[in-house]
């Protein structure tokens, strides 16, 4: 399994109203596609971040699933245009798990 570690900074002000919006209009999208492993907001170090975690089969795997969902009207009409003005900084990282990981 591969991982993808989402990194977005969030605008000032805007944690809740992003948090409603991806809960309402995105995760409903994109869980049509990948799988959620998790997902955090900071309250201590770096603050206004989100962190998710997607699971894929393999690389191919994550990159056909991202192009069908950058191809699917209900997120590019229904949760980028409210959600990608909310945003300040994206960072995206593949992991892979270690033999002895848990989550292996």
């Amino acid at each position: 399994m591969f991982y993808e570690m989402r990194t977005y900074t969030i605008q000032i002000g805007k944690m809740q109203t992003y948090l409603k919006h991806f809960e309402e209009a995105g995760l409903p999208v994109i869980s049509r596609y990948t799988t959620l492993v998790g997902w955090w907001y900071t309250e201590i170090g770096e603050l206004n971040q989100v962190i998710h975690i997607w699971a894929y089969e393999s690389l191919d795997d994550r990159i056909n699933k991202r192009a069908a969902l950058y191809q699917d009207p209900d997120w590019l009409e229904g949760f980028v245009p409210k959600a990608f003005p909310m945003l300040e900084k994206m960072e995206s990282k593949l992991l892979i798990a270690a033999d002895f990981s848990p989550i292996k």
